[in-house]
């Protein structure tokens, strides 16, 4: 056996003693809260379509549109012929609804992370918060230097602004994706502009879920740059990075991953465009998430569920030890709940736990049978 293959069964081995081993899911049909994964008819409670978008009927009539007007592929990168009036159209949605100067999209919340660090924090130092997404850890590794803070430490965060002797990146989710938390914005804000730092905050899980209109936690404060993603709230594909233009410029002519990519398809930039003008002249989708949200957390606290505290679509039920938080997902599951378990390295060590993801589609039937099931395994287990 050649030492390839060999380390290739150690590594597997190790994730399943570990109970860290990843299986893939097969949804049946398009993302919706009633569905079949696996074969098994279940209630949904592991996606990010936050307003319960991604399988709407109107969202694929938008697409057949789109893509008999502009096509399917893209077949190039921006600065080449893949910009199309599609991604103008969209660009120009994203600067009307947030109100920002400039916008740059990518095919994923991943790239642009990639994108928008590796260009700015070449020659600089980057700070971000000690739980931020992989995305933007990883990009942190492409640049100078880079150096985590505690979570949400903005304190930490300034004495180590007031010591440093280059310019400052500082990065933080908006709404953190296992927590569900959200940072001090404008705390950070604040302790940027004192010491002529540059702040740049991933609301991938805000956008869509607060704020007027879903324009996410940074909504009215002066955040130099945000990233946003338009699959998961809006319930479309691909992301963008908005804000000041010549920040937002710097990334697009500096990053390799805008100049040597395709570009997003401009069918889904149209799709896209569309779900932004529907999320602000149709408020009831965000008013039932935020009343989902609301009624969910109350009914877990009367159930004496703990739950991190969050006020976002994520709602955490930390139980520590992976193979509970398995087993747990398991008997869920069992009774035809899908919560997913989020093991190491997603979360710190002994931080295994059920990511409970909430949907305007979903009904207080649903989050009943949630709350008792719920209930039930951990009083067993």
């Amino acid at each position: 056996m050649s030492a390839w293959r060999q380390a290739a069964q150690a590594q597997q081995a190790r994730r399943l003693e570990q109970h860290l081993l990843r299986t893939p899911s097969v949804l049946a049909g398009p993302q919706q809260v009633e569905t079949q994964i696996n074969g098994q008819s279940v209630i949904n409670f592991s996606s990010n379509d936050y307003l319960g978008w991604a399988g709407d009927p109107q969202m694929a009539e938008w697409l057949n549109q789109g893509g008999r007007q502009h096509g399917v592929g893209s077949g190039a990168s921006h600065w080449v012929v893949g910009h199309n009036q599609a991604h103008e159209a969209l660009e120009n949605s994203i600067k009307q609804w947030l109100g920002v100067e400039s916008v740059a999209l990518f095919a994923t919340g991943y790239l642009a992370n990639l994108a928008a660090i590796s260009a700015l924090g070449a020659d600089c130092a980057v700070h971000q918060d000690r739980l931020n997404h992989a995305s933007l850890l990883q990009a942190g590794q492409l640049c100078a230097s880079s150096r985590r803070f505690a979570h949400g430490d903005v304190q930490q965060l300034t004495q180590r602004l007031a010591s440093a002797t280059t310019r400052c990146l500082v990065v933080s989710d908006g709404v953190f994706s296992m927590d569900g938390d959200v940072a001090p914005v404008q705390a950070l804000v604040q302790a940027c502009e004192q010491h002529d730092a540059l702040l740049m905050i991933d609301d991938a899980h805000g956008f869509g879920v607060l704020g007027d209109a879903g324009r996410g936690c940074t909504q009215g404060l002066a955040v130099p740059l945000v990233m946003g993603t338009l699959g998961k709230a809006i319930g479309a594909g691909g992301a963008f990075v908005a804000g000041d233009a010549d920040y937002v410029e710097w990334i697009r002519q500096g990053a390799k991953p805008y100049t040597y990519t395709t570009a997003l398809s401009p069918a889904l930039a149209f799709v896209a465009s569309r779900a932004i003008e529907r999320l602000q002249n149709e408020p009831e989708h965000q008013a039932k998430l935020s009343a989902n949200i609301a009624y969910f957390t109350g009914a877990c606290q009367q159930a004496g569920i703990e739950l991190l505290p969050s006020n976002s679509a994520v709602q955490a039920c930390v139980l520590g030890d992976n193979q509970r938080a398995l087993r747990i997902s398991s008997q869920l599951r069992q009774q035809g709940l899908w919560v997913a378990a989020i093991r190491p390295p997603t979360v710190p060590q002994g931080t295994a736990r059920l990511r409970i993801a909430l949907s305007a589609a979903h009904h207080k039937t649903h989050l009943d049978t949630l709350v008792e099931r719920l209930a039930q395994c951990l009083g067993k287990s």
